[in-house]
């Protein structure tokens, strides 16, 4: 037999013949016609050079050649099963949908260039973004994957760090010209400030440059990030936004470079019972890799 031109298709063909105990039978189970695997058993034979059945009335019967070879062909047959599945496996890794939620600031301009090399690199994958500053959506499984300023605390959650993102004062330059811009910290008490309602950051950020200020002096507040970022950038006042968000607004400047504004903790986080997804750990590697690059981006502003 030359092995080289070997048709390991008719192996299954053989296997079928061999537990149906008819041709008839084989087709059915294989969903085949029978004169093709008549055809394969007759191929096989002349490939062995001896004869695999004997016909009979009511099927076929195997011969001592055919119960020889049986073992080896249910191994080869084995193999074919499990590399058949590997493939449909690493087919499936790299086609379906992952659910992501990051923050709102995150969301509209930390992430999109990210998913935008995920889709080229992984066309395959449909990623749902989900804009939402809630680590219950891991919990609760409505989302696979989330990107978060604070590390989850949940035992069911798995989380790594990316990196810190950088926080500034920024200003739109039509306000500077306005306003003039400020030289040293106290110097923001006498412009206008934009700051959060409900959210004290912003506040406790100047009680630890030793600067005491109250909400009522901001002139506007708003603690949905991303309109805030949008108010600074109108020239409505100084605000407080991410490095990575103030690069989507050419016309921002930042001021007061040497104000301490603490980083923010940048962390990916996934539910721990499906962290072994083939899908969502393609999805989570990616992004493991690619947000530290774009954080980066962000380390000397």
């Amino acid at each position: 037999m030359d092995i080289q031109h070997f048709d390991w298709t008719l192996v299954r063909s053989f296997l079928a013949v061999l537990d149906a105990g008819s041709l008839m039978g084989a087709a059915r189970q294989l969903q085949a016609q029978q004169p093709t695997l008549s055809r394969h058993v007759a191929e096989l034979e002349l490939q062995l050079g001896t004869p695999l059945f004997e016909r009979t009335g009511r099927g076929v019967v195997p011969t001592t050649a055919a119960l020889a070879i049986a073992d080896a062909a249910r191994q080869m047959q084995t193999a074919a099963e499990q590399l058949s599945r590997s493939l449909t496996g690493n087919r499936e890794a790299t086609t379906g949908t992952v659910r992501v939620t990051a923050s709102q600031v995150a969301a509209t301009w930390l992430l999109p260039p990210v998913l935008l090399a995920l889709q080229r690199a992984e066309p395959g994958i449909a990623i749902e973004l989900v804009s939402s500053n809630r680590i219950e959506n891991l919990l609760r499984r409505e989302a696979d994957i989330a990107v978060r300023m604070q590390r989850p605390t949940q035992d069911s959650v798995v989380a790594r760090k990316l990196g810190d993102v950088g926080v500034g004062a920024y200003a739109h330059k039509s306000y500077l010209a306005r306003c003039g811009t400020p030289r040293r910290p106290e110097d923001l008490l006498a412009h206008r400030l934009i700051g959060y309602d409900r959210d004290d950051t912003v506040l406790r950020g100047f009680a630890r440059m030793g600067v005491t200020i109250s909400k009522a002096q901001f002139a506007l507040r708003c603690d949905d990030q991303v309109a805030y970022s949008y108010l600074v950038s109108s020239g409505a006042g100084i605000g407080f936004i991410s490095h990575y968000s103030a690069r989507a607004f050419p016309e921002l400047e930042r001021v007061l470079p040497q104000l301490k504004i603490p980083a923010l903790p940048c962390w990916l986080a996934v539910h721990r019972e499906i962290r072994s997804s083939k899908l969502v750990r393609l999805v989570y590697d990616f992004l493991a890799e690619a947000l530290p690059q774009e954080l980066a981006l962000d380390a000397d502003a």
